[in-house]
């Protein structure tokens, strides 16, 4: 009885401490804002005191960095979704296409984490399975940090690669497909219920790093969601009972992620918008030959600079997409 209690003080200390971070990182542009308009006013005042144009300067680096809280200020009223200040599970499956599309979804999954790493958030890999020839066929990030999952969220959908193969002999142009998607990380006491009846649970052998252990026993975990076949999988942990307990919570963040993009799916319908939710349903585009553009197919916004794009340069696709929502 001790025993549990301690878990349930030390978990609930836990969901304190974490609702804490994410009301401070919500009063943080409110704050920033407040302190730049007070010392705007303080060097407006001092200005005018002075002769001529001496302050001037001042006044309009000041004025600047007023403009810039309000631009932070603005986003984050976009991110106010229920679960966008969590972090996020990004996954990156390849699509139909063989090694060309485990080569891309690869390519994606380098591109996140250099995004992720520039903004501050913490990166791990959660799951990963290797693409028969190269790349992946599909792998699994957790990325930590305040609004890491309402950043993340456009980003679901399908996304288009055109180029020279660089697997073809004769170098011929092809067009691959990889999917993303992406789910909030939920506490123990947010996560859905689900049934028992409706999992199926297969157990297999970490590949990768991870010590003798996590390779020599059945200690990975993959979930199957009966109903709905969405499939999780988790290998990052020694245990099997910790991978199957992370393993539930990304299911259960999928459901819910699942029902989210429905609703807006079903709003968009009603706007009169065309969209859909699947496979064929691209959200974005990444030419390398006979040009160089990516394309995102949601607000139109093109980019000449491939390879940064590709670096993890993707925040104005998303600032641009929030934006867009925002209108």
């Amino acid at each position: 009885m001790a025993g549990d209690g301690f878990w349930d003080d030390q978990e609930s200390a836990q969901q304190v401490v974490g609702e804490l971070k994410r009301v401070k990182a919500s009063l943080g542009p409110i704050l920033d804002l407040d302190a730049a308009l007070d010392d705007l006013d303080v060097m407006i005042e001092l200005a005018g005191e002075s002769d001529g144009d001496e302050g001037a300067d001042e006044v309009a680096e000041m004025d600047g960095k007023v403009v810039a809280a309000m631009d932070a200020l603005e986003f984050r009223v976009m991110l106010g979704g229920e679960y966008d200040v969590r972090d996020a599970y990004l996954t990156v499956q390849a699509g139909a296409g063989g090694t060309e599309s485990c080569d891309w979804a690869e390519m994606l999954l380098r591109m996140y984490t250099r995004w992720a790493e520039r903004a501050g958030f913490d990166v791990s890999l959660v799951d990963r399975l290797e693409g028969e020839e190269a790349g992946i066929k599909w792998a699994t990030l957790l990325v930590k940090g305040d609004y890491a999952y309402g950043y993340l969220r456009p980003e679901s959908g399908v996304h288009r690669l055109v180029r020279l193969s660089p697997f073809d002999s004769q170098n011929r142009r092809q067009t691959s497909f990889a999917a993303v998607e992406v789910s909030p990380e939920l506490d123990d006491a947010e996560a859905m219920e689900i049934r028992p009846e409706d999992l199926k649970m297969d157990t297999f052998r970490a590949g990768g790093a991870g010590g003798q252990h996590v390779n020599k026993t059945d200690s990975a975990v993959r979930l199957t969601h009966v109903p709905t076949g969405i499939v999780v999988a988790c290998q990052s942990e020694r245990s099997q009972h910790k991978n199957r307990s992370t393993a539930l919570k990304m299911l259960s963040a999928k459901l819910i992620a699942k029902a989210e993009a429905e609703r807006e799916a079903e709003l968009a319908g009603l706007a009169g918008e065309k969209g859909d939710i699947g496979w064929g349903h691209q959200i974005r585009s990444y030419v390398l030959h006979p040009y160089q553009m990516v394309k995102d197919h949601r607000t139109s916004l093109e980019v000449g600079n491939t390879q940064a794009v590709l670096d993890g340069d993707i925040q104005p696709f998303i600032e641009t997409y929030l934006r867009s929502r925002r209108s």
